[in-house]
Formats: structure tokens, C-alpha cells, sequence
């Protein structure tokens, strides 16, 4: 099926959206700083956007969903829950805390705790990204296998949060292994 004229510039003003949260922060990005960087004019991101937050909430969601989906297929080649956890760590080593990404989502989590429904929305993705993981573990018998995920999901976002600080120490890959020492 061809993608018409209408949503080639709707998923360009989602992907300047993106670029621009990683580049500049969520706040720093204007109904005109969008359109220019998309190439269109102000009315064409009203006329497929009822507002500027709308568009930055479904780049955001839409770039964190595509992340966080790539991030859950480390899990499909595992074959241990050690295994899990290393890949889970090194599927974001690609990330450095300062890249556009990390900054877009930070920014949207900052975003999220001023608005309920961009809140919703992640929270949505978080226990998707838990869920999957839960799964896994359980598969591999680990221990409490919920909260073990709950941990590594929180774990890789403050990994990421903390990369942009500075270097992690190296014995985190074994301190998060512990967390999924299967049951005996």
C-alpha cells in the first residue's frame, strides 16, 4: 500500500520531533523550530497535530517503543538469564547518556511527570518492556521473576541516566547477574 503526500509529512514532523527533543530538550522545541527543521511550514503541524505537546508526546512514545522493542529482542537469543542480562546491557552500550536518544528519554520522562497522558503512555511501555522480561525469567525459572524485571528495567534507565555523568564501574554486568540467579 502506498503512503500517501499526508503521511510521508506526518512521519516527518515525527521524526524532526524526535531529532529535536534529543537535540534541544522538550521545552526548547517550538511550533516554528519544527517546521523548519521538517521542512514544512507552522500551519502544516497544526493541521496533523492539535498541538506542538502532541507531536513531541507521539515522536517521544514512538522513538521509546521502537528502542524498547529492539532492546526486548536481546532476549530471544539468551539462553541463560546471565546471558539475558549481558545482552540486555549491551544492546544499550550504543547509548552514552549523552547521545539524542538518552536525552530523549530523559526529557520525556521529565516531560511525563507534568503530563498525565504522556505518563500514561510510557507507563504503558515500561510494563510491556517488564512484562516481556518477566516472561523470559520465568521461563528460565528466576526467582520472583516480576520484581527481578522491575529491577532491570529501572537498572538500564539509570544506567543510562547515570552514563551521561560519567564512566559505571565495571562490576554492574555482575552485580545485575545476581539479580537472576535462577531458583534451585
Amino acid at each position: 500500500m502506498a503512503v500517501t503526500k499526508g503521511e510521508q509529512v506526518r512521519r516527518r514532523l515525527l521524526t524532526a520531533a524526535a531529532e529535536l527533543i534529543g537535540e534541544r530538550g522538550w521545552s526548547a522545541v517550538s511550533t516554528r523550530i519544527l517546521a523548519e527543521h521538517a521542512g514544512v511550514s507552522a500551519s502544516v503541524v497544526h493541521y496533523h497535530f492539535p498541538s506542538i505537546q502532541a507531536v513531541l508526546s507521539e515522536a517521544a512514545v514512538t522513538a521509546m517503543r521502537e528502542v524498547l522493542e529492539t532492546s526486548q529482542q536481546v532476549f530471544a537469543v539468551a539462553t541463560s538469564p546471565a546471558d539475558g542480562v549481558d545482552a540486555l546491557l549491551a544492546s544499550v552500550d550504543q547509548y552514552s547518556g549523552t547521545d539524542p536518544m538518552s536525552r530523549l528519554f530523559v526529557e520525556t520522562y521529565l516531560a511525563a511527570g507534568r503530563d498525565p497522558e504522556l505518563r500514561d503512555r510510557i507507563a504503558g511501555l515500561v510494563t510491556a518492556f517488564r512484562t516481556q522480561i518477566t516472561d523470559w525469567l520465568a521461563a528460565h525459572q528466576v526467582a520472583d521473576p516480576a520484581a527481578s524485571a522491575a529491577i532491570l528495567a529501572a537498572a538500564v534507565d539509570g544506567l543510562l541516566l547515570h552514563r551521561s555523568l560519567g564512566p559505571l564501574d565495571d562490576q554492574v554486568g555482575a552485580v545485575l547477574r545476581r539479580v537472576v540467579i535462577p531458583c534451585e
